[in-house]
């Protein structure tokens, strides 16, 4: 009977050191799983932030392409404008002046055309001094983009 005694406590002794031993075992592996969880949820922080600075800087570049393209936009527009002018303003002169030609008017009519004539011509030079202005400007915003 003390032989069988001795034996159940050596086997009581054996598993009671093989559950220890196997829950040490878990606890270093629990702690292994845990520090790696730690390094990957660092690293997808660290992920996310580079990933929100980045879009952050995508927004900045959209909003300055945005700005730069509407300032295109309007210096084309405004060119296109002032020649449009230049074209109307000299195709009144011409008619003007094919009035004058082909007319049989008063001369004192005829000065008050030519003064006319005059006035558009000024104002054409004026335009097209804008115009050189526009067309500056639209190579400067052009360059920018």
């Amino acid at each position: 009977m003390n032989k069988i005694f001795k034996t159940l406590v050596f086997l009581f002794l054996l598993s009671s050191q093989s559950f220890f031993a196997q829950q040490s075992s878990n606890t270093s592996e629990q702690l292994e799983r845990q520090k790696i969880e730690a390094q990957i949820q660092k690293s997808l922080q660290e992920n996310q932030k580079k990933l929100d600075d980045k879009m952050d800087q995508l927004k900045k570049e959209q909003k300055e392409l945005e700005s730069k393209k509407k300032a295109l936009s309007k210096s084309e527009s405004n060119l296109k404008s002032t020649k449009e002018k230049i074209s109307k303003i000299e195709l009144a002169n011409q008619k003007i002046e094919n009035k004058i030609a082909t007319s049989t008017i008063s001369d004192e009519e005829i000065q008050k055309q030519r003064i006319k004539t005059k006035e558009n011509e000024v104002t054409i030079q004026k335009l097209k001094l804008t115009q050189i202005s526009q067309e500056k400007e639209l190579e400067k915003v052009m360059s920018n983009i």
